[in-house]
């Protein structure tokens, strides 16, 4: 694809006049080698998409057929041609401990690029400001000098953009982001892409896969790390969808997260107490003993709990307070509440069909919104100059009846040892009980 746009550009530069007819040989030889690297990077992006999809292919099998299903039922995509497993076949194999293979997660990835494509292609996404310039990038280097006003009329420059666009989507968000994506926050193709641009923008992540895959890490790990930073990208891209005015704009959403995660990110783990940082630990111990570099590790796991951050950056606009006094009590009263320990037994709970994951990602979703209106309720109540614990306890002690009634369930459930979607959704009532107001009523409306 590449050498055939390449030529498609310097013959429209000959028929204009541009470029000498006797120049354009010489001119595409001159750049064999960087064309060439730019086929190995897309050839090397796509096998570290299979290298990961491998990697969770058992996981995420339930996810895999639902998207197959759809691709049949909307795209008339062939099973039987593609030789792709039917559902009966994927549900024997999930009993065996077994996902998609290989040759079909390489099928599986190139239908799920053509229909992103296509859905771009149907919009107007690949012409806007945010995305179009992107185009260059496509070229070599000396296109880019000496040609770049013919790049911006390429004939086929829209189809080289949604190409662009779901390539590096796919290739570093997973096969199934943009599907699980429509499924868990009813995203069009285009929300998707919006969401991880701007994500991947606000937390730095292109720079930490360089890392990543620089580090000469054995593909065990490597992959591992992808695969975690990943799970960032899922939720960050979420909360986007659901808090943010649609669709996104993703420069003014970079513009106004960015600056906030950049200085806050780095004091995270200072912030971490008890619990929290115990997890941070166990997640990363395996990976560091399989020779990851300790720094890396840490900067990969404390991916999640960054992601916090954007409420964060959110109450302290909204209540025109410092930033990082904002995000001391965040944390404060993350471990006070305990919603760290739950968050924790919530991502241990089976995932199973749609609609298990569904209400994982509900009870997610209830928790942090709580743990965001009790900061909000406990910084209200406080000086700036005072200490987190100093705003926690003058909160605790006037609302004592009612968090006592809310923490008694609480240890309850705590000591009880049985964490299940029904304990944790009882949990995740009471600690929405703490905010002045909302007392234990009904989840109805929300």
């Amino acid at each position: 694809d590449h050498e055939v746009n390449i030529k498609i550009l310097l013959d429209s530069l000959v028929a204009g006049g541009q470029l000498n007819g006797g120049d354009r040989n010489p001119l595409l030889a001159s750049m064999t080698d960087e064309v060439a690297d730019l086929v190995l990077a897309d050839n090397i992006a796509q096998n570290n998409l299979l290298g990961v999809s491998r990697t969770s292919a058992l996981q995420m099998s339930s996810v895999h057929r639902r998207q197959i299903d759809e691709l049949v039922a909307v795209r008339g995509l062939d099973r039987e041609l593609e030789a792709l497993p039917t559902d009966e076949e994927l549900a024997q194999r999930r009993q065996a401990e077994h996902g998609l293979t290989s040759p079909e997660l390489a099928t599986l990835t190139a239908h799920v690029k053509l229909a992103l494509k296509d859905d771009l292609l149907a919009t107007g996404l690949p012409d806007s400001d945010t995305f179009a310039p992107r185009l260059p990038l496509y070229f070599p280097s000396r296109l880019r000098r000496e040609f770049r006003s013919a790049i911006k009329k390429h004939p086929l420059r829209r189809q080289i953009v949604a190409t662009m666009l779901a390539n590096d989507t796919i290739d570093n968000g997973g096969i199934t982001f943009a599907y699980r994506l429509a499924e868990d926050a009813g995203a069009s193709s285009t929300d998707s892409i919006r969401a991880y641009a701007a994500v991947t923008e606000i937390f730095g992540l292109p720079d930490l896969w360089a890392r990543i895959r620089g580090a000469g890490l054995d593909t065990t790990v490597e992959d591992q790390l992808i695969l975690e930073s990943c799970r960032l990208l899922d939720r960050a891209s979420r909360w986007l969808l659901q808090n943010r005015p649609q669709p996104i704009a993703v420069g003014a959403e970079i513009a106004r997260y960015s600056s906030d995660l950049r200085h806050l990110a780095p004091k995270v783990t200072g912030w971490l107490q008890g619990h929290q940082r115990d997890d941070l630990t166990t997640r990363s111990r395996e990976a560091i003993a399989l020779g990851a570099p300790k720094e890396l590790v840490s900067r990969v796991y404390c991916l999640l709990d960054q992601f916090c951050l954007l409420d964060v950056s959110d109450i302290a606009d909204i209540a025109e307070r410092d930033v990082d006094e904002v995000a001391e009590l965040y944390f404060a009263m993350d471990a006070h509440v305990g919603v760290d320990w739950l968050l924790t037994a919530v991502s241990g709970l089976a995932r199973g069909d749609r609609w298990h994951s569904l209400a994982r990602l509900a009870l997610r979703d209830d928790l942090y919104g709580s743990l965001r209106q009790l900061t909000m309720e406990v910084l209200a109540g406080g000086e700036p100059h005072e200490s987190p614990q100093e705003k926690i306890n003058d909160w605790e002690s006037t609302n004592a009846s009612r968090l006592a009634r809310a923490r008694s369930a609480l240890t309850e459930i705590f000591e009880s040892g049985t964490l299940d979607l029904a304990t944790l959704s009882v949990a995740a009532r009471q600690v929405r009980s703490m905010v002045s107001g909302m007392g234990t009523r009904s989840e109805v409306g929300r």
